[in-house]
């Protein structure tokens, strides 16, 4: 039948495109950490910034699935709940955040869900002040949200970059994500807008490959998703400010315009805060936009000032652009993570695509997405 090979066609391109996103973020957080100089041999860390966004992603699975199955859900609640299972396995506030999230009705796990065995994810890989502060403020029998701290810091932006699959309904609350560890209005104005920008470089068209430039998009089209994200930014549920698009618009032109400066890198992305990632990694990766310069890239982004940032943020945008083909195969197989993040990005698709788990109503194909995404 066509129209099912068309439909699995379609679906496999945007499978290798999520994947090509959350590898690429790690992929770029690793080089990021190791200023560029990578081990010659053995498994490459993860980094915080990549722990983080592994629980985004399965949280805006088990948002969806609640949604299908309650009938609402409250997101952002949601996604602090995943954030406390990463807090819990780094043996943050224990038993305040079990007393706070087991169910009490039951003989349940917590925390519950197939992310929570993974081991490296219970290792500390870097710190997270501003998410884990918060996290801290969590009291027992008080529903309500804990209050941010007042930090602009990057991680607001880095861990939230997978809402990007979600679409627009994605953009429309990935402030309030950010906001709820990050009160700063400029680093929720810049989460806003990386995942603007991730999401074109989702979903940009790509013409019909040309064999002899496989794998990856062409350079010109990531240029173009890059414009098309700053284009859309004025309509988004966060409007960008004028300062914000000339400086966004700036970066941008530059990068296209001239050869690629270290100088200029860091001057658009001085420090560790989300605003700097933004403009660090949309400047990389407008200045390297070749899938064969994705490595470089990389490289490139870990001379900023804090290069695990914006590497993180190239990585990302590059990876959803070119798909998961283009990226370095001898990376990605040494990736401690890189199976995780894989089937992180693969369920996000299949969620959006055909609820595995079916809903209140319909009875799902999946009979174990339930206990891999509890929907509670």
């Amino acid at each position: 039948m066509p129209h099912a090979k068309d439909h699995q066609r379609e679906l496999f391109a945007r499978q290798s495109r999520v994947r090509g996103m959350m590898l690429g973020l790690a992929l770029g957080d690793t080089v990021g950490g190791a200023r560029g100089r990578l081990p010659a041999g053995g498994p490459l860390r993860a980094g915080v910034s990549t722990q983080l966004a592994c629980f985004t992603a399965e949280g805006v699975i088990r948002a969806q699935v609640r949604g299908h199955h309650k009938g609402m859900c409250y997101v952002p609640g949601v996604i602090l709940h995943a954030y406390c299972r990463w807090a819990y396995l780094q043996g943050i506030e224990q038993e305040k955040m079990r007393r706070r999230w087991a169910p009490s009705y039951s003989n349940a796990v917590w925390p519950d869900g197939w992310l929570a065995r993974v081991p490296v994810l219970a290792e500390r890989r870097g710190s997270a002040p501003a998410t884990v502060t918060t996290l801290s403020r969590i009291e027992d029998g008080d529903k309500r949200m804990p209050a941010p701290t007042p930090s602009r810091g990057c991680h607001a932006l880095t861990r939230s970059l997978p809402v990007a699959v979600a679409g627009a309904g994605g953009v429309a609350q990935v402030g309030s994500l950010a906001a709820l560890t990050h009160g700063d209005p400029a680093a929720q104005a810049a989460t806003v807008h990386a995942t603007v920008l991730a999401h074109h470089c989702l979903t940009h068209p790509v013409p019909a490959c040309d064999p002899s430039s496989w794998p990856g998009a062409s350079a010109q089209v990531v240029r173009e998703a890059l414009h098309a994200g700053l284009t859309a930014l004025p309509s988004t549920g966060r409007p960008v400010t004028g300062d914000e698009q000339d400086r966004l618009v700036a970066a941008f032109r530059s990068a296209v315009d001239e050869p690629p400066d270290a100088g200029r890198l860091a001057r658009l992305a001085p420090d560790a805060t989300a605003p700097s990632a933004l403009l660090g990694g949309l400047y990389t990766a407008a200045a390297f936009p070749a899938p064969a310069d994705f490595r470089t890239a990389l490289e490139f982004a870990a001379g900023a000032p804090d290069g695990d940032s914006v590497a993180c943020v190239t990585g990302a945008l590059l990876g959803a652009v070119h798909g998961v083909e283009a990226l370095p195969v001898d990376l990605v197989s040494r990736h401690e993570l890189a199976w995780v993040l894989d089937t992180l990005a693969r369920d996000l698709v299949l969620e959006f695509d055909d609820s595995p788990s079916g809903s209140e109503y319909i009875r799902g194909w999946d009979p174990h997405w339930w206990n891999r995404y509890p929907g509670w």
